[in-house]
Order: structure tokens, then sequence, then C-alpha cells
């Protein structure tokens, strides 16, 4: 059976000091497409493929989860643009329905497609504010990202 001994951590001021991490300006630098570090680099390489690291400061970009959450914040914001303007327009004016796909679903469609990329932008900037995922610098070693 093995002993554990308790090992002695001295907390300074130095050993607490972190990177200090806005969140508002990583999420507008992630909005813009750029890295939310520094601000310069690019944060993708494709139109949703995030680059693997930034081309300025060398921020790994690999860890970020992203996933389906800024298709969800697309549709969430994009609903609340067009369900009103289209209610709106139906009760007032009443256009033929031929009249009302011709204008709503490319504007759907616009709107998500301009809408995607900087909402999954500014959700890996988020995460690297917050230090999600992979992108904490004191992480436990061993421990795959979720």
């Amino acid at each position: 059976m093995e002993t554990m001994s308790p090992t002695n951590k001295i907390w300074t001021r130095e050993t607490g000091a972190v990177e200090k991490r806005d969140l508002w300006s990583s999420l507008k630098r992630g909005f813009r497409g750029r890295c939310p570090r520094c601000g310069e680099g690019r944060l993708f390489r494709a139109f949703l493929k995030v680059d693997n690291r930034c081309s300025v400061c060398g921020l790994d970009f690999t860890p970020h989860r992203a996933d389906d959450l800024p298709a969800y914040l697309v549709i969430v914001i994009v609903g609340h643009i067009v369900v009103p303007t289209a209610l709106l327009i139906e009760t007032d004016y009443s256009p033929p329905v031929g009249l009302q796909l011709a204008i709503y679903l490319p504007l759907t469609v616009v709107l998500s497609l301009a809408l995607l990329q900087p909402v999954k932008g500014a959700v890996v900037g988020l995460q690297w504010a917050l230090r999600m995922h992979g992108f904490d610098d004191n992480a436990p070693k061993g421990i795959p990202p979720a």
C-alpha cells in the first residue's frame, strides 16, 4: 500500500497570476474573425474552418469546441429577425404567398450565411476568454478534452 505524503504548496502573488483575458474584447475580435488574444491574426483558414494557430501571436486554436452552438445561435438570431418582420408585413399589407416566399426564404439564407462565421468566431473567443476546454494554461495533464 502506498502512502501519500502531502506536498506543501506555498502560494505567492506570482503563482496565482494568470493572463488577464477580457471577455468583451475577445468576443469582438472573434466576431471579426481575428485572434481573440492579439486581434491581429486570422481566426479562420476557410469559411468555417478554424486555423490551427494564430500567425501573429502563436495561440493554439486546436482545443476549441464550438460544435453546434454557432448554428443554434444563428437560428435564434435569424428567427428573431425574420419572424417578426414576416408577421408585421403579413398583418399590415397581406402580400401574396409567392411574394412572401420570394422575400423571406432568400433573406433567411443570406442572413444565416452572413452570421455563421462571425458567431462561430465569437464562440471561439468566448471559450478562450473563459479558459474553456484546452485554452487553460494550467489544465491538468493527461485528461483529453471532452
